[in-house]
């Protein structure tokens, strides 16, 4: 098993990076696909912050400063995204990415363990979950799922428009995914985190992990993870979700809740699909309810 290092194998962090914004000492790991990137903050019972598409652990860091002095925080970026390596040449599966978060849990030895979820990071860490269920405390999911958008007509044909070569394309040469979707998401905000989430993908070899997701919302393996889903029923979950997200909208949050016996579910109106993002400090009051429950 690899060691995680220290961020002083690294001193040199990108200038885009502003350090009063994410002051996080930075920690690698050697997962398949290569050096991962992971923040490690405060003492107390663990929370895992998974990120989805096209963020990384930046997203987290309001909940990182407001949760890290009662817990043990750890925001990590999956290969391809944020301070992480971006290979040209590794698959980009939900299965691969899953798989190095159990890579992650392993080598930090990670226990009684609260997931928290967003967009991608919900197949990923809900499907390294059901391989190691007993690590699990509870779940926070916000705006996500666990199944094939193979059923759901819009998210078939995003996968399909996307996913295609063209779509591909348009993600590496024009940053679609940061500069279109993310920026027309969060408004009058863009402004303030623009440089923090364009700067990952400054270059179009740097896209490859945001141009081969959208392939991924039909694979078997999410096929799978929903087949599954009856080994996470019995962990105390809460649902956070954006009212006005228009990719996520009541049923899919309602076939969410539907897979855990015990399930807290949270609506706030006017918030859209980047719930850590628009929510910020506001959201840590309400996690902190639940792990006291």
């Amino acid at each position: 098993m690899s060691s995680p290092a220290t961020g002083e194998d690294r001193p040199d962090r990108p200038d885009w990076l502003d350090e009063a914004e994410y002051p996080f000492a930075s920690n690698f790991l050697a997962v398949d696909g290569g050096r991962m990137h992971y923040v490690d903050e405060g003492e107390g019972p663990p929370i895992l912050m998974v990120h989805g598409q096209p963020t990384w652990s930046f997203m987290y860091r309001k909940l990182i400063r407001g949760l890290s002095p009662r817990y043990r925080c750890i925001a990590v970026d999956h290969i391809g995204f944020g301070l992480s390596d971006k290979p040209t040449d590794w698959p980009y599966t939900p299965e691969k990415h899953a798989a190095n978060l159990a890579t992650l849990v392993e080598a930090l030895g990670l226990d009684a363990l609260t997931l928290l979820v967003h967009d991608w990071g919900g197949p990923i860490g809900l499907g390294y979950a059901l391989s190691d269920r007993a690590r699990i405390r509870r779940i926070v999911a916000l705006d996500t799922w666990m199944w094939s958008m193979r059923e759901h007509a819009a998210g078939r044909w995003f996968s399909r428009i996307m996913g295609s070569r063209f779509g591909r394309f348009g993600t590496r040469r024009f940053n679609l995914f940061v500069d279109v979707f993310m920026n027309r998401a969060l408004g009058p905000r863009w402004p303030e985190v623009a440089a923090a989430y364009r700067g990952p993908f400054e270059c179009a070899e740097d896209r490859e992990g945001c141009a081969l997701f959208p392939r991924m919302l039909c694979v078997p393996w999410l096929d799978e993870l929903w087949q599954h889903r009856d080994g996470l029923a019995d962990v105390p979950a809460r649902l956070v979700w954006g009212g006005a997200d228009p990719a996520f909208p009541a049923t899919m949050r309602d076939r969410l809740a539907s897979v855990f016996d015990d399930c807290e579910v949270s609506v706030h109106e006017g918030v859209g699909h980047f719930v850590a993002e628009e929510l910020g400090e506001r959201l840590v009051p309400e996690i902190e309810g639940f792990l006291r429950d």
